[in-house]
Formats: structure tokens, C-alpha cells, sequence
């Protein structure tokens, strides 16, 4: 395990049963409290904007904008957000996916890409890739290319990884953590 694998898994702390009973959660708060553990995070995930050439940072709502936007100024590219629906004002571009248990649906500004773009997606949590898919999908009709998908953690037993692969197209995923 590296340096910063250890130091940020030391910073993340397990609740037992939340959301609901048998869900093991985890809570990157501590994480963002440490301003050496939340810099070291912030550095690792600019560097890969950086490698894949990003131009855009796209953080999904809630928790991938505040790893999206340190990380978008870090690499000095201009930070998007993917909100749930109805919460941006003007004219949007959205996408439906399917929950669990359920649908959703995240939307994006219409005037927020371009075909110059290339955008990596920044978020806290992989679990089983909805939410991910549903993003790739929205950068694609903004007409944007993706530069790939970067994480703090990627819960493998969930199954997004394989879940993404072709919606992926060739561009990474990468997880600094997985459990």
C-alpha cells in the first residue's frame, strides 16, 4: 500500500449501519477535515486531469463537487456540476438512469461543454456505476469527449467497474482506493 493509499484510508472513517441496517458506510468527512489528507487527495486526482488532458471537470452532486472543484482549480481547468434534476436554472441537457430501487435523473447546462472539451468525471464513491454511466452519457449529447472517470473510492464488490466498460469507450477509470 502506498503512502497516500494509507494516509487517506486512515482518514476515512466506517458507520456501521447507515443508511440503513447491513450498509457499511463510508464517511470521507474526517478526510476533508485533514488539510494534508484533503491536499494529498486533491493533488492525486489533478494529476490525472492533468495526464488525460483534461479541460473540464465534471463533480457529480453532492460529494463530487467538493473533490471536483479544488481538484478543476489544482489543474487549472473550469469546474461543471452534474445536479439532480430541477436543481440548475436555465436550459439544461438531462439523463434518466435506473436505481436500485427506482429511477433518477442528473442534468447538466446546455451551454456548459463543447465539442473542444474533454472531461474528466470526479467523484467520491464507485459503487455500481449508475450514476457514472448516466454522467458519461450527458457529457457525450453536450458533445464533449470523455478524458476519463477518477475517484476516491471504488467499492468493487458493487460492480461498477464492469458496469462502465463500454459506456467508458476506451477512456480510464481510476480509483485511488479500492475496497
Amino acid at each position: 500500500m502506498t503512502d497516500i493509499e494509507q494516509l487517506l484510508l486512515s482518514r476515512i472513517r466506517d458507520v456501521a449501519d447507515y443508511p440503513e441496517p447491513g450498509v457499511m458506510f463510508k464517511d470521507i468527512t474526517p478526510l476533508l477535515a485533514d488539510p494534508a489528507a484533503f491536499g494529498a487527495l486533491t493533488d492525486a486526482l489533478a494529476e490525472i486531469a492533468v495526464r488525460e488532458s483534461a479541460t473540464k471537470v465534471v463533480g457529480l452532486e453532492a460529494r463530487g463537487f467538493i473533490l471536483g472543484a479544488p481538484v478543476a482549480v489544482r489543474a487549472g481547468v473550469g469546474f461543471i456540476p452534474v445536479r439532480k434534476a430541477g436543481k440548475l436554472p436555465g436550459a439544461t441537457l438531462s439523463q434518466a438512469y435506473d436505481l436500485e430501487y427506482g429511477s433518477a435523473e442528473i442534468e447538466i447546462h446546455a451551454e456548459a461543454l463543447t465539442a473542444d472539451d474533454r472531461v474528466l468525471i470526479v467523484d467520491d464513491v464507485l459503487a455500481t456505476g449508475g450514476t457514472a454511466e448516466a454522467s458519461l452519457e450527458l457529457i457525450r449529447r453536450a458533445g464533449a469527449r470523455v478524458a476519463g472517470v477518477a475517484v476516491l473510492m471504488e467499492l468493487s464488490f458493487l460492480g461498477g467497474r464492469p458496469r462502465l466498460e463500454t459506456s467508458l469507450a476506451g477512456a480510464p477509470l481510476e480509483s485511488l482506493l479500492t475496497v
